[in-house]
C-alpha cells in the first residue's frame, strides 16, 4: 500500500489529473483500515441499568439538560441487536433525544440461549415490556411515557399499546410491519405459507433457539444488498465520517441475536401466516389485541427505499387505531439509514416536543 502510494506521488499529479492523489491516498489507507482493523467498539451514550430480567436489561440514559418532563421509552426488534438505536455519537437516536431535553429508556431483549427456548411473543410482550414500562414510570416518576418502536419493535409497541392500562401519552411507530400478508418474503414462501404448505414449527423445534447464524443468513437472503453498501463504501472511502459510520453498521448488521424457537413459531404463525394482528384476532395474555384502543397522539413514519418493511405494511394502522392526533411521513431514505443517520431523533422531536410537557411548568 504505501509502496503505491510513493509510485504515485513521484509519478506527480499531472499524470493522474482525474484521481486526485491526495483524495486517492487517503481512500486506499481507509480501505486497508477496515480490512486490517478489530472492528469498532461501540460506546453508548450515558447509561445506567434500572431493571433486569432474564437476559433483557432496560437503561436509563439520563438527559443532557431536561427540557421535557414525559420521558421516552424506546422498543427495538427482537431480531437485531439493539445498540442501532445507539451505534455511536452523531448517529445515536438515543443520543440525540437526549440532547433535545429527554430522559430515555431503552429495552435491551438481549440474545436468548437455549434455555430460553419456550420464551413467547406472550412472554416478550407482558412479562419483559410492559413489566419494563411499569419500572420506567416508577423509575422516572413521571404520570405518563412515550412509547416509540421501530421496525419489529413498532408492531411490539403497537400490541401492548392496545392491550395495556399504563399511561402511555404518545405513540410512535417507525418502519413498522402491521399487515403481513405482504412483505419482503418471496412470494412462494408467503404463500406456502398463508396456505398451510410450508410450516417453520419443525425448523425451530429442531433448533429449538434459533442461532444467530442462520437469522444473519436468513437477513442476507431477504435484503441481498451487501454489494450496493461495498460500492458505496469504495466511493466514499475518502470521507473519515462516512468510513466510521458505515464500519460500526457493519458490525451491527453482522452481530445478529437468536431467536427463542417458541417466539419464532409464534410469529411466522400468527403474523406472518394468519395476519391475525391486522384482522383482529391476535390474543396476548389472554388479552384481545385490537388496534382501536389506541387513542393516543400517533406519529407514523415509512422510508421510501425500504426494502425490509414496505410502507403498504405500515400504512394500515392510520385507520385502525381511534386516535384523533395522527400523523403519517416519508422519511427519504432506507431503513437503516433512518436511524443510522440520526434522523429518528430529528423527524420524532419535531413532533413529540409540542406533545410533551416542558418540565418549566411542571416546576413553575
Amino acid at each position: 500500500m504505501k509502496r503505491a502510494v510513493i509510485i504515485m506521488k513521484a509519478l506527480g499529479t499531472d499524470l493522474f489529473p482525474i484521481l486526485g492523489i491526495e483524495k486517492e491516498t487517503k481512500r486506499w489507507n481507509q480501505l486497508y483500515k477496515i480490512m486490517t482493523e478489530p472492528k469498532p467498539e461501540i460506546l453508548p451514550t450515558p447509561r445506567q441499568a434500572v431493571w433486569k430480567k432474564n437476559k433483557a436489561t432496560l437503561w436509563y440514559h439520563p438527559a443532557k439538560e431536561k427540557r421535557h418532563a414525559i420521558p421516552v421509552f424506546l422498543v427495538y426488534s427482537l431480531l437485531n441487536k439493539v445498540y442501532i438505536l445507539d451505534i455511536g455519537e452523531g448517529s445515536s437516536v438515543v443520543g440525540g433525544l437526549t440532547e433535545r431535553g429527554y430522559d430515555v429508556y431503552l429495552l435491551d431483549w438481549g440474545s436468548p440461549g437455549l434455555e430460553d427456548s419456550d420464551i413467547t411473543l406472550d412472554h416478550y410482550i407482558i412479562d419483559y415490556l410492559e413489566n419494563a414500562l411499569k419500572r420506567a414510570l416508577r423509575h422516572s416518576g413521571a404520570k405518563e411515557i412515550s412509547l416509540a418502536g421501530y421496525c419489529l419493535g413498532g408492531t411490539i409497541a403497537a400490541i401492548l399499546a392496545s392491550i395495556t392500562d399504563l399511561p402511555i401519552k404518545n405513540l410512535s411507530l417507525a418502519a413498522v410491519p402491521i399487515d403481513f400478508s405482504i412483505g419482503v418474503l418471496p412470494d412462494k414462501l408467503l404463500e406456502g405459507l398463508q396456505k398451510g404448505e410450508l410450516s417453520v414449527d419443525g425448523f425451530a423445534d429442531a433448533h429449538e433457539t434459533i442461532p444467530s447464524e442462520l437469522l444473519y443468513l436468513m437477513f442476507r437472503m431477504l435484503s441481498p444488498g451487501d454489494g450496493s453498501t461495498k460500492v458505496n463504501l469504495f466511493t466514499r472511502a475518502h470521507d473519515e465520517k462516512y468510513v466510521e459510520k458505515w464500519r460500526r453498521m457493519d458490525k451491527w448488521t453482522k452481530d445478529t441475536s437468536s431467536f427463542a424457537g417458541a417466539a419464532f413459531k409464534q410469529m411466522f404463525n400468527d403474523l406472518y401466516k394468519n395476519n391475525k394482528l391486522l384482522k383482529g384476532e391476535l390474543v396476548i395474555g389472554g388479552r384481545k389485541v385490537d388496534l382501536k384502543n389506541i387513542n393516543c397522539p400517533l406519529f407514523v413514519f415509512s422510508c421510501s427505499r425500504d426494502t425490509l418493511i414496505l410502507e403498504k405494511q405500515s400504512l394500515p394502522v392510520m385507520d385502525l387505531v381511534s386516535s384523533e392526533d395522527k400523523t403519517y411521513e416519508v422519511f427519504e431514505g432506507g431503513h437503516v439509514s433512518l436511524v443510522l443517520t440520526g434522523v429518528f431523533a430529528e423527524i420524532w422531536d419535531k413532533w413529540l416536543s409540542a406533545r410533551s410537557q416542558d418540565i418549566q411548568e411542571v416546576l413553575s
